[in-house]
């Protein structure tokens, strides 16, 4: 048996409807395979390690950034006093976006661009007539977020080449460190 879900929350998750068939609005029903289960029901366990050290990374990256003056050339991803992020990602923000992503591929560090596009502008959403420049901060995030490795088992070393590496970008012509 299914958790009991609030009314809006329950509707998508089978395909949203509120009673066998009819649906309401656009939703899903996903369904794991026996072994993906399994899998996740042993990682389950891990959960909260694993997001300890991925905020034990990000907390490494903030100190990185710091130590290399780089509190101007990038925005850091908030973190609300009281509250505790997963960091699933470590996603930096800055105009300099594509020149530090190919510097840091030349250094053989991945990174990733999760949401090129905002939504407005993707062509399932083209029906609501949302055109450029409708929301002008969405799109720049859009071309400014760059998504860091912060997996759990990162070790020191790496997030220290990807300190390096953006300290690299942001430094030519101020002296390196």
């Amino acid at each position: 048996n299914a958790p009991e879900l609030p009314h809006p929350i329950s509707i998508p998750r089978d395909h949203g409807s509120r009673k066998k068939y009819p649906y309401d609005l656009l939703g899903m029903n996903s369904r794991l395979a026996s072994l993906q289960a399994a899998i996740l029901l042993v990682k389950f366990r891990h959960l909260e390690a694993m997001a300890q050290s991925r905020r034990r990374n990000a907390e490494r990256y903030r100190q990185l950034f710091r130590q290399a003056g780089l509190e101007k050339s990038i925005a850091l991803p908030v973190q609300p006093e009281g509250l505790h992020h997963v960091y699933n990602q470590f996603v930096i923000r800055t105009p300099q976006r594509d020149q530090l992503r190919e510097h840091l591929r030349n250094c053989g560090i991945p990174t990733e661009i999760y949401y090129p596009f905002p939504l407005h502008l993707k062509p399932a959403f083209s029906g609501l007539g949302y055109r450029p420049d409708a929301f002008p901060e969405s799109e720049e995030a859009s071309r400014q977020v760059l998504a860091l490795p912060v997996l759990p088992q990162m070790p020191e070393e790496q997030q220290e080449m990807v300190g390096d590496g953006t300290a690299d970008v942001f430094q030519e012509g101020r002296g390196k460190r």
